[in-house]
């Protein structure tokens, strides 16, 4: 399955600047897959090292950690020469080994020639507990995300449909109808099986829900594992409840996260941690409220004010139970949670895209559902689950801050109509 990642791994493999390259994101979104792949396509060969499931590979790197020292013992437990920049040496699930991150400094300073890549599901984690230090600066990150809705569909064989959404995308044309109703039920699709690619694989394949939803359940069991074996014991009770409520909270009309909905009289004091350890594991991502809209956003956070979205729409689905033909045919009963979904699969997109997402509210209660910087200029991107797309909030932000143009994504087809850039939901990956 083709993965956007290969041309980041090509273009770091040819920089000049290149620096061990750390993947990170959270588990089972394909990172171990994508690096042997690139591997095996990029290199004369590859040297694969997993912490977790040859613990001994832990002592290796207690004893010494410069390069000089490591590569003759890598290359007998390989059982091959690891040569200079002929072979990529790969340390996955990384984050069980503290020394072989701090190693990373001393490749990037004393042996620049070998290319180095290491995978971990739970990086961020790690990182923020470790006791060794942290390679800064001597290293390049690249978070890695669930498969976006261009990569489910190109997996699903829609190949030309991929080119004729992003044609209609630059020139603001109609597709055709049968062809937007096509994307229109992929999307749909997309939002039961998610992107996390074994899923994607299955579905491919048997187009089965059944086996599909049982994949997504397993992988929820091993995010709830993880929140017991990578937590501190306080935690862990805290972390699960957070996580089990993030799926109510986006069933509320108001989809910003309320403490009190966690527990009765719950306070940031009491669920913060829980917050940041799922944040930087890579299950949910945070998106804050900016209280002005000028540049640079970061600057006009409001730290109080933030929505919660989890990081595939596939497993948001799981955890609600919901059943397929329930999503397929977006049954009247879902109306409280279409929202909040539709809202978390636009995130995603605008994420894997690499856009740091805000959203806003004017003290009279509008609300724009994300805000982005955008070619230099910060857009306001509006969402809707259905084609009835009449906003108030949109106008009073327009109004208000004379933005270039604004996004609407909804269920209609391409336009561009009253200074709105107008795009349907399937083609969110293109902007």
């Amino acid at each position: 399955m083709y993965r956007k990642i290969m041309s980041y791994l090509e273009a770091w493999k040819a920089s000049e600047h290149r620096k061990p390259l750390i993947l990170q994101g959270a588990r089972q979104v394909g990172k171990t897959y994508s690096v042997l792949e690139f591997g095996r396509k990029a290199y004369e060969n590859v040297a694969y090292f997993n912490f977790e499931t040859n613990p001994k590979l832990n002592e290796t790197f207690k004893e010494n950690i410069s390069p000089d020292y490591l590569i003759p013992i890598l290359s007998h437990i390989a059982g091959q020469t690891i040569i200079r920049e002929k072979t990529l040496i790969i340390f996955d699930e990384v984050q069980l080994c503290e020394r072989a991150l701090t190693s990373l400094k001393y490749f990037c300073e004393d042996a620049p020639d070998y290319h180095i890549i290491v995978a971990g599901s739970l990086l961020g984690v790690a990182v923020n507990r470790t006791t060794f230090s942290f390679p800064v600066g001597k290293v390049d990150i690249k978070t890695m995300y669930p498969m976006d809705m261009e990569e489910f569909m190109l997996a699903l064989g829609h190949n030309t449909l991929v080119e004729q959404i992003r044609k209609c995308f630059e020139t603001d044309s109609p597709m055709p109808s049968a062809l937007h109703d096509i994307a229109t039920q992929l999307y749909r699709q997309y939002l039961v099986v998610g992107g996390m690619p074994e899923c994607v694989m299955l579905f491919a394949q048997t187009k089965d829900h059944i086996l599909v939803r049982h994949t997504q359940d397993t992988i929820l069991t091993s995010y709830l594992n993880d929140m017991s074996k990578y937590n501190n014991l306080n935690e862990i009770k805290k972390t699960r409840l957070t996580y089990d409520n993030i799926t109510v909270q986006l069933s509320k009309k108001n989809t910003r996260f309320q403490y009190k909905l966690i527990k009765k009289g719950g306070r940031a004091s009491e669920f913060e941690n829980a917050i940041e350890w799922l944040c930087l594991s890579g299950i949910v991502s945070q998106i804050y409220k900016a209280e002005q809209i000028k540049k640079p956003l970061e600057n006009y956070r409001d730290i109080d004010a933030f929505k919660i979205y989890v990081s595939d729409t596939g497993l948001l689905c799981a955890k609600k139970d919901l059943a397929a033909n329930d999503i397929l045919y977006m049954v009247e009963e879902l109306n409280d949670f279409k929202g909040g979904m539709t809202e978390n699969y636009v995130n995603i997109q605008l994420t894997v895209n690499g856009y740091k997402t805000y959203y806003w509210e004017s003290e009279r209660g509008a609300e724009i559902d994300f805000i982005i910087q955008r070619k230099g200029q910060l857009i306001p991107v509006e969402v809707k689950s259905a084609d009835n797309t009449k906003s108030k909030s949109l106008r009073v932000y327009m109004d208000t801050y004379k933005p270039a143009y604004a996004i609407k994504i909804s269920a209609k087809n391409f336009a561009f109509e009253d200074n709105k850039k107008v795009i349907p939901l399937y083609a969110t990956f293109c902007i």
